[in-house]
């Protein structure tokens, strides 16, 4: 026969060519026996002529001993070949693998494909062993990607379709499944190394062959997952960057940029990996009792400075950066305690760079935590509108009166809206004590039933000032500056302790308040004896004639520290535990109510649910108000089970 005696590279030609008179035979002879083939063959159950045809060709030609073994060898020779990188002939490959797919899918399976799926995995098996060996993580995927994209293409130009999926999987499971853990964990350039240079190029191709096998996924996530958190866990817990909170966040926030583009453009915006990277963040964030207190700061300093002549848009990008974090907080409490100090400062001092963005940042937090988070705090600015037309009223009624006498600008504050201090009112100067007494007398007989307490700790005062060769400056200070610069119209020189009695402005404000004003390079408009950055009892000040700066208008700051200190921030915290008692009591009696008879572990549970939102309350803490509301006789133990609560109407 030709076909078994045709040698090499011509055997297969032959054999297609044999095909092709074969097929061309059958269908001339099918042709002529078209009416048999119609009635009588369906009539009989006999088999019809072109299957006839092709089994005489399937038993006589492709499975005889000598042809069935070398066909099989010659295509699998030629796909290894083409493999190592030689040009075959795919049309006569695509012409006998089809010749083989004609005689029957079991014929195109047992002869060809079983045996080329079991020698592709082989192959593949050692390439990716030689590859792990010699290659980088992102060289090794390169390779990976480009030979499944080969298989794929060889299946589409001479291989049955359905043999796609058969030959991807052995690629999958030989060159990723298999090297996966080795992949991801690969020094130098495994994945942790390619979220630190920002790889994307790699990062989105690991995300899309891993995405191919079995937990691929999960091995990217979890590994991500852990290095996000101890990244985090190190940023949060590094004492050098606790030293300035705008930088600490910023830094959070940096770090959320960045992980947020790479699973925007390598992860395909994957949930899987969002929702990791929000709990590796809650984790950390939460790590630090500080987070409050340093996002607080944080929106303080843009809103004071950081967003000057910054377009709308980017506002409200840093805002929404500012409230993504603030999610995370589990104690927003606290962040609300201390938000209200700042923006009370801000507001106070008329420091804030837009109201809008203010108002902007409020609605923000009304719509993350209901109405009574921000109820207050939008109390503040009614506050300060109204302030505004009681002024312009007390100075069209009273205006006549007042003279050439100091301008006065008084915010009235509502009790309980504002972080007011209960502080002793400190010796205002004559001048001014006069104009308050007046505002005191109009407010009050325009506001009947209502009780003004002023709180000097929170004012300011713009004074003129004449040093020495008749330098004339203008003073921006605050009310207890003011008080302690006025004593000196009449005296040169003043002892710490007749600062004190002459004031009575309290000790730790006086002792801040005479280092702005001694102490600070530029603002020195007094000076001590003896010279020292800390205020002494023994101390004595005198005015500074030799004062000099370039600017008419000199603000004085006082020195305040920008965080917390350790005595102020326990104080903080006592009084938000203080705070969430009576909102713990709350949820307990609202759930109760409902309830009517629950057990321990169910309120604890209903209860911290009901008040996530805000901070997560201790199950100690819960206790305490159980006990607290049976002896106001609100609750009652259950008389059988003592860990049975019953609701007492």
């Amino acid at each position: 026969m030709s076909i078994e005696a045709s040698q090499g590279s011509l055997f297969l030609e032959e054999l297609d060519r044999k095909w092709a008179e074969h097929n061309k035979a059958l269908q001339m002879i099918r042709d002529i026996l078209m009416y048999m083939d119609r009635t009588f063959i369906p009539s009989t159950h006999k088999t019809p002529v072109h299957e006839l045809g092709l089994n005489l060709w399937r038993d006589n030609i492709v499975h005889t001993m000598k042809i069935q073994m070398r066909l099989k060898d010659t295509l699998l020779e030629l796909v290894q070949r083409e493999r190592g990188g030689e040009v075959i002939n795919r049309g006569l490959m695509r012409n006998v693998v089809k010749m083989l797919m004609d005689l029957g899918s079991s014929v195109y399976q047992e002869d060809f494909e079983k045996p080329f799926l079991v020698v592709s995995a082989d192959f593949y098996r050692g390439e990716s062993q030689l590859f792990i060996e010699c290659c980088d993580c992102g060289e090794y995927l390169k390779k990976a990607e480009k030979r499944l994209n080969e298989e794929i293409e060889r299946v589409s130009h001479y291989l049955d379709a359905k043999s796609e999926v058969k030959i991807t999987n052995v690629v999958e499971k030989e060159m990723i499944e298999s090297q996966m853990n080795r992949l991801v964990h690969m020094e130098n350039s495994g994945l942790i190394n390619m979220l630190m240079d920002d790889k994307y190029e790699d990062l989105g191709r690991m995300y899309n062959l891993f995405r191919r096998v079995p937990n691929g996924l999960s091995l990217i996530r979890d590994v991500m997952t852990s290095h996000i958190r101890e990244m985090g866990k190190q940023l949060v817990t590094d004492p050098e960057r606790l030293k300035d909170p705008v930088d600490f966040v910023q830094r959070l926030l940096d770090v959320r940029d960045k992980h947020d583009k790479i699973i925007n453009l390598a992860f395909n915006n994957d949930k899987m990996f969002q929702n990791a990277l929000n709990s590796s963040f809650e984790y950390f964030i939460n790590l630090n009792s500080r987070s409050p207190e340093f996002m607080s700061l944080f929106v303080d300093d843009k809103l004071r400075k950081g967003l000057k002549g910054v377009s709308e848009e980017d506002v409200e990008i840093v805002l929404d950066k500012v409230m993504m974090l603030f999610r995370y907080l589990q104690e927003k409490d606290i962040f609300e305690k201390y938000y209200k100090q700042h923006l009370a400062k801000r507001l106070l001092s008329n420091k804030s760079v837009s109201e809008d963005a203010e108002r902007s940042l409020i609605l923000k937090l009304k719509t993350e935590c209901g109405y009574q988070f921000t109820s207050k705090l939008e109390g503040m600015f009614t506050d300060m509108k109204t302030s505004d037309d009681t002024m312009k009223g007390f100075y069209a009624a009273m205006g006549h009166e007042l003279g050439d006498g100091p301008t006065l600008g008084v915010h009235v504050l509502t009790t309980g809206s504002w972080p007011t201090q209960s502080t002793t009112t400190c010796n205002l100067p004559s001048e001014i004590l006069n104009v308050c007494c007046k505002f005191k007398a109009y407010y009050l007989g325009t506001h009947s039933g209502r009780r003004l307490t002023w709180q000097t700790n929170m004012g300011s005062a713009d004074i003129k000032a004449t040093f020495g060769r008749g330098q004339k400056h203008e003073l921006n200070v605050s009310t207890y500056q003011m008080c302690v610069l006025m004593l000196f119209n009449n005296r040169d020189g003043l002892s710490y302790r007749e600062i004190e009695q002459a004031t009575e402005i309290p000790s730790l404000d006086l002792k801040r308040c005479l280092q702005s004003l001694a102490c600070a390079r530029g603002k020195n408009v007094l000076r001590k004896e003896p010279m020292s950055k800390d205020i002494g009892e023994d101390d004595t000040f005198f005015f500074n004639d030799k004062f000099a700066s370039k600017f008419y208008k000199v603000k004085i700051g006082t020195v305040v520290a920008q965080k917390e200190s350790e005595p102020e921030k326990q104080e903080t915290r006592q009084k938000v535990e203080e705070d969430r008692k009576p909102q713990i009591e709350a949820a307990i009696v609202r759930i109760m109510k409902a309830r009517r008879v629950l057990d321990h572990n169910n309120i604890v549970a209903e209860v911290t649910k009901q008040l996530q939102l805000r901070f997560l309350p201790n199950p100690v803490v819960i206790k305490k108000r159980i006990e607290s509301l049976i002896e106001r006789e609100f609750l009652e133990r259950d008389k059988e089970d003592r860990k049975l609560y019953r609701y007492l109407a």
